[in-house]
């Protein structure tokens, strides 16, 4: 990709494969993640030098170790975000940044849950911690984010009611567990009426500037707007009096980024969330599977909201 822009500046071409630096692991990938922070960067909302290869997110191999790696090792599988530009044959990652997949977890499960289960999980019990009787709203709630939010937040004992646009959408949410769904008009209003007037603990928000205002309004006192995305485009400025006015209320504008700064907690997000998809607690739904040459056509499904579920590019 040589400038920002729409999903056309995007083209395949044919580059050396990378080799692996001090500390640093190259990964055959079998299976890469799409996400919309993908779209941030391609499109320059998120600043990115040029040329850039698009992606961070993708699971596969370990083919080659750098100087002073001793784990992970050649022949091992492997998961990670922090690949250096995902939508490739071959990608670079450090290795302490890159997780094991255990063999309870296929390629394409572990390249469809690691980012976006891992913010689930921080997003549930770390940024607006769910209790047990909750009810809370998320919106998009068939996406691939919106799937695990549902799914992890019924774990955890909370009500959910889900924002979804078609009657099909509708149907996987519920399958995950949404206790209600709505539509994306008067959403405040009809959340009040599903809650007898009090309003959410919490909104969970990828979408961002169209339904800013109607979480908001949906929050019971003293409730957190978990702001994690901007589908729909950057909130405007507003006036910090509205979070008195609404009733003592909290927002967040959280990133993945921040709660796996650690390795540690990196670690432990991703076994976390692997052990639920091994053991068939958290389902992954992948909702549609395009070839590497075919990002174009991957990220103008996302952005068009066609699709359900996570996307997936298969090299």
């Amino acid at each position: 990709m040589l400038e920002h822009g729409g999903p056309e500046v995007m083209e395949l071409s044919q580059v050396d494969t990378p080799e692996p630096g001090p500390g640093q692991v190259l990964v055959r990938l079998a299976a890469i993640g799409v996400n919309y922070i993908d779209i941030y960067f391609r499109t320059g909302q998120y600043p990115s030098e040029l040329p850039l290869t698009p992606g961070s997110e993708g699971a596969g191999t370990v083919v080659a170790v750098g100087p002073g790696v001793t784990s992970p090792a050649v022949g091992d599988r492997v998961a990670s975000t922090n690949l250096a530009g995902s939508y490739a044959q071959y990608a670079l990652v450090p290795a302490n940044r890159a997780v094991p997949v255990p063999d309870g977890v296929s390629d394409e499960q572990a390249a469809a849950s690691l980012l976006q289960g891992m913010t689930a999980h921080y997003l549930l019990l770390d940024t607006a911690p769910v209790r047990d009787g909750d009810t809370v709203l998320v919106h998009a709630a068939a996406g691939g984010m919106g799937l695990l939010l549902t799914q992890l937040a019924t774990r955890l004992g909370a009500r959910v009611i889900g924002t979804v646009s078609t009657p099909e959408k509708e149907k996987l949410a519920r399958q995950a567990g949404a206790a209600e769904v709505i539509g994306y008009s008067d959403i405040a209003a009809k959340v009040r009426e599903l809650t007898g007037g009090a309003g959410v603990a919490a909104v969970y928000d990828g979408v961002g500037k169209s339904t800013f205002d109607e979480s908001l309004a949906s929050l019971r006192p003293r409730g957190i707007l978990a702001l994690y995305g901007a589908a729909s485009g950057k909130v405007p400025p507003f006036d910090p009096q509205r979070l008195q006015g609404g009733g003592s209320l909290f927002l967040t504008r959280p990133t993945l980024a921040h709660y796996i700064a650690d390795d540690e907690e990196l670690r432990r997000r991703a076994a976390d969330v692997y052990g639920w998809v091994a053991d068939g607690s958290l389902g992954v739904l992948v909702g549609g599977r395009y070839p590497l040459a075919e990002a174009v056509r991957a990220h103008t499904d996302l952005a068009a909201r066609r699709t359900t579920g996570k996307l997936l590019l298969i090299p």
